[in-house]
């Protein structure tokens, strides 16, 4: 599209006022009685996805379990929930727990011969709370001579690691000073309990027992 002539012609004065506004303009920022702050870096914004992390460190791992294990670990950890399993004690910690679903996605893209990387565009861990569960094997364990244990199991939620796998969280009434002995009675008894399958083509893999303050307290396949 062509500009009119009339739009085009701009002379000098107007240059140079519209020079001194774009100096002042850029001066007022830096000033120390401005108040202005710096927005955040896109690159800040980035790292602060904790998902992109989280997969990236679960293809690392993925891709060195491969490399050393060929197809045997490929079904090992894809098949048989070796990457679930093992994200609940993939280092470094923190970057794990930020999206414990994209590192196992990562940790399972990275079970082949190709190198294509498909991340996540949004993070993937999905928790589902789940008092029908809890109060289930409450009733169970009335009538199992698992009362005890049973009742120190507070809240119980489901951890869905992708489409397919998810893990058990129980937050119950114990706390880290408690005996360890009565903590995985508790487990047991919901294992025992549990049949492995909620009946929708899905999987769970670990259940999670969590102190009163959130502290994980132990884990059990199921």
């Amino acid at each position: 599209m062509r500009i009119p002539a009339r739009a085009r012609l701009v002379t000098p004065a107007v240059v140079v006022s519209l020079l001194g506004l774009m100096v002042v303009s850029c001066g007022s920022g830096s000033g120390s009685g401005s108040g202005a702050k710096p927005r955040p870096s896109v690159s800040r914004a980035v790292a602060e996805r904790g998902y992109e992390a989280a997969y990236d460190a679960g293809w690392r791992v993925g891709r060195r379990l491969f490399e050393s294990g060929g197809k045997g670990a490929a079904v090992r950890e894809t098949v048989w929930g070796g990457c679930v399993r093992r994200s609940l004690t993939a280092r470094p910690q923190n970057v794990v727990e930020r999206d414990r679903g994209a590192w196992v996605l990562g940790c399972t893209q990275a079970m082949g011969t190709g190198t294509d990387r498909q991340p996540p565009v949004r993070p993937v861990t999905r928790r589902e709370s789940a008092p029908d569960l809890l109060a289930r094997f409450q009733t169970w364990a009335v009538g199992n001579g698992r009362k005890q244990p049973a009742r120190h199991a507070g809240q119980a939620v489901l951890v869905h690691l992708g489409d397919r796998d998810y893990d058990v969280e129980l937050t119950t009434s114990y706390t880290d000073k408690s005996a360890k002995a009565d903590v995985q009675r508790l487990a047991d008894a919901f294992a025992t309990w549990w049949d492995g399958d909620d009946g929708d083509d899905s999987t769970a893999w670990n259940l999670i027992l969590l102190a009163r303050d959130g502290r994980r307290l132990t884990t059990r396949d199921l």
